[in-house]
């Protein structure tokens, strides 16, 4: 019997990091000495204190059944204290915020929360595919918002048409900015803050690189604005700032009812977070300052040294203000190589594997994304192997 599977998931497209992860396993069993600046997945260990409190938690029989689903209050009130500290916002752990098993879960549930066949979302282009992906799954669509060099990488909002405007009902912002470590000021959120009341629009921001930034710039929070709580929702995650990506542990905040409808999806799928991993969460939050700033300055080690590398090619490379990321044109020695093509001759005859631009929405065509989650021995080296290649 053949399977036919739902219409939704024939909509999606292949999900680009699986596609590099399955090139990058073939190469390396072809023998290929891999150096691997894919996915934004951090090299460097969980601190250890929040080891510790996970395995001590997990020994206790108290945290080996369900877990509440609106989560521990102890770790609400911590993300709370969080908020007020860096932010300065004010948020009740009761109703506006609720623990996330990784922001890409709450993220990608979040459009079946507030999304109806024939919504639209608007989608920055190009942008993390649970944007997308979770308005297909939703029944909705992406009005794509082009994030271009000429405009700081930030939407054009005057140029979305009238005729999407009366059908939006979400649009989602992410600053700084994955993939291309752009950062937003006060005025851009302001704008958007105005877009969104103008059409009747929520806002979902994306946030998950605040920690990471360098020399005296410190990323704002969409929900510092006055109002921006009336129409929006942040998401937020342990993942980037504590290496915590394999932990599954994030956070939404903001308008009590979007949190709660968010919620309301969620108690309809999964049980809750492991409560030892949320006990571990409360423990990063606290004492793990040095921490960040010790990150911080490993990843800014990292981008200098493949910045001064990448330029010494020839290459044109904007120095980022935040994210472990490099955004970088397609240098002009490759020709008409378009991003896959050219990423699959660096894997290919270089072993080194980049994330082609175009993977993460049209726009993206003619740009590469290098995640800084390697050490700069191998960052020297694979700057040897794009000088030897010509490029």
């Amino acid at each position: 019997m053949k399977i036919d599977v739902a219409t939704r998931l024939k909509k999606l497209p292949p999900y680009l990091f699986l596609e590099i992860d399955k090139a990058k396993r073939k190469a390396k069993q072809a023998g290929k000495d891999i150096i691997d600046f894919g996915i934004g997945d951090p090299d460097q260990p969980t601190p250890a204190h929040v080891i510790k409190t996970l395995s001590q938690a997990a020994k206790d029989p108290a945290n080996h059944r369900y877990a509440l689903d609106q989560g521990m209050p102890a770790l609400r009130k911590e993300m709370a204290s969080y908020y007020k500290k860096r932010f300065k916002v004010n948020l009740d752990p009761e109703t506006e915020i609720l623990p996330l098993i990784g922001s890409k879960e709450g993220i990608a549930h979040f459009p079946l929360a507030v999304l109806n066949p024939g919504d639209y979302s608007l989608v920055p282009d190009p942008c993390y595919p649970p944007y997308q992906r979770g308005t297909i799954l939703a029944g909705a669509k992406a009005y794509r918002l082009p994030l271009l060099e000429k405009n700081n990488f930030l939407p054009d909002l005057k140029a979305v048409p009238a005729s999407i405007t009366k059908k939006a009902k979400l649009i989602f912002i992410n600053y700084p900015n994955n993939p291309t470590a752009a950062v937003a000021s006060r005025s851009f959120y302001q704008e958007v803050l105005n877009f969104a009341r103008r059409h009747k629009i929520i806002v979902a921001s994306d946030l998950a690189y605040s920690e990471i930034s360098f020399g005296a710039y410190r990323p704002l929070s969409f929900l510092e604005l006055k109002g921006a709580k009336d129409l929006a929702i942040e998401f937020h995650s342990l993942s980037k700032t504590y290496n915590m990506t394999g932990w599954r542990i994030g956070w939404a905040c903001g308008n009590k009812d979007l949190v709660a409808a968010l919620g309301k999806v969620k108690s309809n799928i999964d049980s809750g977070i492991f409560s030892a991993v949320q006990a571990a969460g409360i423990a990063a939050f606290r004492n793990s300052g040095q921490h960040i700033k010790r990150m911080c300055r490993i990843y800014q080690e990292r981008q200098d040294v493949l910045l001064k590398g990448l330029n010494s090619l020839g290459w044109q490379v904007r120095k980022p203000k935040a994210t472990f990321y490099l955004w970088v044109k397609i240098p002009k020695s490759a020709g008409k190589l378009n991003s896959i093509s050219f990423a699959q001759k660096l894997l290919s005859e270089a072993g080194i594997v980049v994330t082609p631009g175009v993977g993460l929405g049209k726009s993206g065509e003619g740009y590469i994304r290098f995640a800084l989650t390697i050490g700069t021995k191998r960052i020297k080296q694979a700057i040897g192997r794009l000088k030897k290649l010509g490029f």
